[in-house]
């Protein structure tokens, strides 16, 4: 839907058909003064997903606050490319540890957790503002994840040779960019936006430290942002524990999804 039809369904409480079915309908005075504060808010480039505070994810409503990255359609590419390697019918036998690294809004552990019955999720983050929105969201849906605070692998809780997924979309966007990006990301939260100098910064570390954690066999999946694939499959090529089974394109045909199997023990 477009964003109009987004803010109009939610304000009037009707899907999109009933939208144009009705459009001879009159707002009565709260929803226009709310419409009127919507509008504002957006002048001002405030995201629209903020003032609902909520967004919807591979079908899904997702609560939201400033806290948490606002989830994009190519991180549904994630989700859907994990559910494609698991849902194997060998794998779908066996019970399925998967580790999400920067979950945020929770999105995607609350969505793997939804679809793999078989599944037991960890997911973590540094911010605990994030982390009181991931477990809203995994408690609106009913879905049983694991949520802890910690800086990528620091929590002791996480067990080594543990894990048949690690799943991330890290921050990547290079320091110096980020002032020059649209006015609506200055409200997302710094700390999920910044990649270090060259936005590789959270690649090295994930693909240094995953290895001891995820089982022989198991899977590494990260989002990469435009123009980063060939970066990104050069820091996981210089690791001999890992080989690079598939590179994943988005709607736009940009590489947007790296797989890598561990071949051996780190």
């Amino acid at each position: 839907m477009s964003e109009a039809e987004v803010l109009f369904t939610d304000l009037v409480g009707c899907d999109r058909l009933s939208l144009y079915l009705n459009q001879d309908s009159h707002l009565d005075k709260h929803k226009s003064l709310f419409l009127a504060s919507v509008l504002a808010r957006r002048t001002r480039g405030e995201p629209l997903q903020y003032i609902l505070a909520k967004t919807e994810f591979m079908g899904r409503q997702f609560i939201l606050t400033e806290d948490v990255l606002i989830p994009r359609p190519e991180t549904e590419i994630l989700v859907d490319t994990a559910l494609r390697y698991l849902s194997d019918t060998d794998i779908a036998r066996r019970t399925l540890r998967i580790l999400d690294l920067g979950t945020g809004s929770g999105c995607i552990a609350v969505s793997l957790a939804k679809l793999l019955s078989n599944s037991i999720i960890d997911a973590i983050d540094i911010s605990e503002a994030a982390l009181r929105v991931a477990r809203k969201n995994s408690r609106l849906h009913k879905a049983r994840v694991n949520f802890m605070q910690s800086d990528l692998f620091d929590n002791p809780k996480l067990r080594v040779d543990n894990y048949n997924l690690i799943i991330s979309n890290p921050p990547y966007i290079p320091r110096g960019e980020i002032i020059n990006l649209q006015p609506e990301i200055s409200f997302e939260p710094a700390i999920a936006l910044d990649g270090g100098k060259d936005g590789l910064h959270f690649y090295r570390q994930i693909v240094g430290q995953s290895t001891r954690y995820l089982k022989t066999g198991g899977l590494l999946m990260v989002e990469i942002g435009f123009n980063q694939g060939d970066a990104v499959s050069g820091i996981i090529d210089q690791s001999a524990a890992f080989k690079i089974i598939e590179v994943v394109k988005d709607f736009q045909q940009f590489e947007r999804i790296i797989v890598a199997k561990k071949i051996e023990n780190g």
